[in-house]
């Protein structure tokens, strides 16, 4: 198994598009809106500039991506990590979270949002990757977990 992780450029807006796509067709079923899904091209070139993302390579093949951006002095937000649903379950998510913190050296937290009702993302923020839930709130409709992990 080569887990490697590509930094993507706007040439890859299609490319994102068809993974967020895949990765969060199911939240947009259940939730009824979904703001990673259905973005148009435009709209992703324009995530690229602002939250740079990177891609998720399983041996060569793309098959996810990971995007945070620092907001202030040592304080990331990951905006998106997501794997397509034939490669969850393998640590693909996992080895991304290690690849961030070790990206950004200079890190002291991590923050990220997830819906609270998402038990296998609960788990795998706060079980597998040591993320603490700090607060809750409303996004749209969809009740979302504020996460953090701190160095």
């Amino acid at each position: 198994m080569k887990i490697e992780y590509r930094k993507a450029d706007i040439t890859d807006a299609e490319l994102l598009i068809d993974i967020y796509n895949s990765a969060f067709y199911s939240d947009y079923i259940k939730y009824g809106e979904c703001p990673a899904y259905g973005q148009t091209k435009e709209m992703m070139e324009k995530s690229i500039i602002n939250f740079p993302k990177f891609i998720i390579l399983f041996n060569n093949k793309p098959v996810g991506c990971v995007s945070c951006k620092e907001v202030e002095v040592g304080v990331y937000e990951v905006g998106c990590l997501c794997v397509v649903p034939e490669f969850q379950g393998k640590g693909i998510g996992t080895q991304a979270i290690k690849f961030i913190t070790s990206h950004y050296e200079n890190w002291d937290k991590f923050t990220l949002v997830t819906p609270i009702d998402k038990k296998e993302n609960v788990k795998f923020y706060t079980e597998k990757c040591g993320f603490d839930i700090v607060s809750m709130e409303m996004d749209g409709n969809v009740k979302v977990a504020r996460f953090v992990l701190e160095k």
